[in-house]
C-alpha cells in the first residue's frame, strides 16, 4: 500500500504543475482520496462484500464527486485531474499511467450485457467531459479530445475528437479525411445546418423575384397589346 501510494503521488506531481508537495497532494487532492476509497471498495468487492463495497463507493462520491464502482479494475498511476463528475462503471478496465479530467465518464450504451464499459490502455489521456461508452478499447497512448463522445474502438497512439468522436491522428500524423480537423477547430454541426439552410433560403428567394420579375413583364406586354 504504501508503494502504492508513493508513486500515486510521484504521478500526480509528474502530472499536475499545481502540485507543490506530497503532503499537499494527499491531504487536499480529492482524485487521491477517490482512488483510495476505491482500493478499499475494491477490496470488499472482491471478497464478496458488495454491500460494503457499493457503502464505501457511494461514501467516496458524495466526498470527492467521483463516482467509481468497486468492480472496475484499475491500474497503477491513475490521475485524476479536478476529479469533479467522474463516473467509472462497473465493468470498466484502466490501464497504467491514465490521466483523467473532470466530467468524465467510462460507461455503457444500456445494449450490452456482460462486459457493459470501456477498456481503457496505458499512459491514455481523456479531456475534460469526454463521454466513453460501450465495451471496447481505447488503446494505449492514445488522446481524447474535451467532450468527445466516443462510441467505438480507438486505435492506440491516435488523437479522437468529436461527437461522436472520430480519429483525427494516429502516431502524430492526420489522417487523410481529417487534415483540417484539430481537437480545437472543430466543426459545429448545427452551424453547418443552419448556413446550408440560409443558402438555400437565399437561393429560393433569388427563384421568387425572377418569376416576379417575368410575371410582371409579361403582364405589362399584354396592357400595351390590349
Amino acid at each position: 500500500m504504501f508503494r502504492f501510494l508513493n508513486e500515486t503521488l510521484e504521478a500526480y506531481q509528474a502530472r499536475d504543475p499545481a502540485a507543490r508537495s506530497k503532503l499537499e497532494i494527499l491531504l487536499l487532492y480529492s482524485g487521491v482520496h477517490a482512488t483510495l476509497y476505491y482500493k478499499l471498495s475494491h477490496f470488499l468487492h472482491t471478497h464478496h462484500c458488495r454491500f460494503l463495497a457499493r457503502f464505501v463507493s457511494q461514501w467516496a462520491r458524495f466526498w470527492t464527486g467521483i463516482e467509481i464502482h468497486p468492480g472496475a479494475t484499475i491500474g497503477r498511476r491513475l490521475v485524476i485531474d479536478h476529479g469533479m463528475g467522474i463516473v467509472i462503471g462497473e465493468t470498466a478496465e484502466i490501464g497504467d499511467d491514465v490521466l483523467l479530467y473532470q466530467g468524465v465518464t467510462l460507461g455503457g450504451t444500456g445494449k450490452d450485457q456482460g462486459k457493459r464499459h470501456p477498456t481503457i490502455g496505458n499512459n491514455v489521456l481523456i479531456g475534460s467531459g469526454a463521454k466513453v461508452l460501450g465495451p471496447f478499447k481505447v488503446g494505449d497512448g492514445a488522446r481524447i479530445a474535451a467532450n468527445a463522445v466516443v462510441l467505438r474502438e480507438i486505435p492506440p497512439d491516435s488523437t479522437a475528437v468529436g461527437v461522436p468522436a472520430h480519429v483525427v491522428k494516429i502516431a502524430g500524423e492526420r489522417v487523410a479525411y481529417a487534415s483540417n480537423v484539430d481537437q480545437i477547430h472543430i466543426t459545429d454541426p448545427v452551424n453547418e445546418t443552419i448556413k446550408s439552410l440560409l443558402s438555400r433560403v437565399e437561393f429560393l428567394e433569388g427563384q421568387l423575384d425572377q418569376i416576379y420579375a417575368q410575371q410582371s413583364e409579361q403582364q405589362q406586354r399584354t396592357q400595351e397589346e390590349q
